[in-house]
């Protein structure tokens, strides 16, 4: 990585795209996430630490830990950045230029086409296999990780929950639906690993995911949609998350969506990072957390 642990936290912004879309959806997990910018001010919120020679002493520790390329950190981190990196979110700042803060959806339609059913489902799916493996790859889990993965959701916190929580509606539900899940599994099978080798984003991660070739690469993908698939029902039902509840929340962070729901995906690819933002922060978290306990 050409930028150390401290480097990325601190240049997190305080505010962007990605922030709007995240407090939009804050609703969905109240109070979980904090958008906390500033290694030091990481350290502080996860450790408890006040003394500044303790906060230096956990903060050089976990910087160690981040440039041991024996750990998983540093992959995490790539991961978290190359799955947004994909989407075009260099083109981002050219947008941003042009329409300022203040986004009005409409005047987008022409910068944009909705995503078909197949990318979208391509794009959700290879999100949640990121989340697998970084997953994985933070705590030290060999092999497939997939039942850990299944196991753990239910003690998903902060910055990890908001990001699956924003997976779910976004990515999920506001484009295939509340059963985007099976529908992602029956697309994915009729797709068949040529297919998904096909896709850019597949391309740049592949070495990441599990398996040898395509075809075992693609059932990974598979296994692990299925494994989230209880929790993400559940966490749907309890949130009573819809379509219209969703899109509602969104109305402050791009006006006019209603009624092109199909271009929602290719907004939010386009206009933010929320996987890296938000995967920055737990990497830095399980860092901190990690470091603290050892110092």
């Amino acid at each position: 990585m050409a930028k150390t642990i401290y480097q990325l936290v601190d240049a997190l912004p305080e505010k962007s795209m990605t922030t709007r879309l995240l407090g939009a959806l804050d609703w969905v997990v109240p109070g979980e996430w904090k958008n906390i910018v500033g290694f030091e001010k990481m350290i502080r919120e996860v450790s408890g630490e006040t003394d500044q020679a303790w906060v230096q002493k956990i903060g050089e520790r976990a910087i160690q830990l981040y440039n041991d390329k024996t750990q998983g950190y540093q992959r995490a981190q790539w991961l978290y950045q190359t799955i947004d990196s994909a989407q075009g979110i260099a083109g981002a700042a050219a947008l941003v230029d042009k329409v300022g803060e203040n986004v009005g959806f409409l005047s987008f339609l022409r910068w944009l086409t909705p995503k078909a059913d197949t990318a979208q489902v391509i794009d959700l799916s290879l999100k949640l296999i990121v989340e697998i493996v970084a997953f994985c790859k933070l705590n030290g889990i060999p092999g497939d990780g997939i039942g850990d993965f299944a196991e753990s959701l239910a003690d998903y916190r902060h910055e990890a929950l908001m990001r699956m929580a924003t997976l779910v509606c976004i990515d999920g539900i506001v484009p295939l639906g509340p059963d985007f899940v099976g529908k992602a599994m029956s697309s994915l099978k009729g797709l068949g690993a040529s297919g998904l080798e096909k896709n850019k984003r597949f391309q740049q991660i592949e070495s990441m995911i599990p398996g040898n070739g395509a075809t075992e690469k693609l059932g990974y993908v598979s296994r692990g949609l299925d494994a989230a698939q209880g929790w993400i029902g559940s966490f749907i039902s309890s949130k009573g998350l819809a379509v219209d509840k969703i899109v509602g929340s969104l109305s402050g962070f791009a006006n006019g969506m209603d009624g092109k729901l199909d271009y929602v995906a290719a907004f939010v690819d386009i206009m933010t990072d929320y996987f890296e933002h938000t995967g920055t922060q737990s990497v830095a978290r399980s860092l901190i957390s990690r470091a603290a306990g050892e110092v």
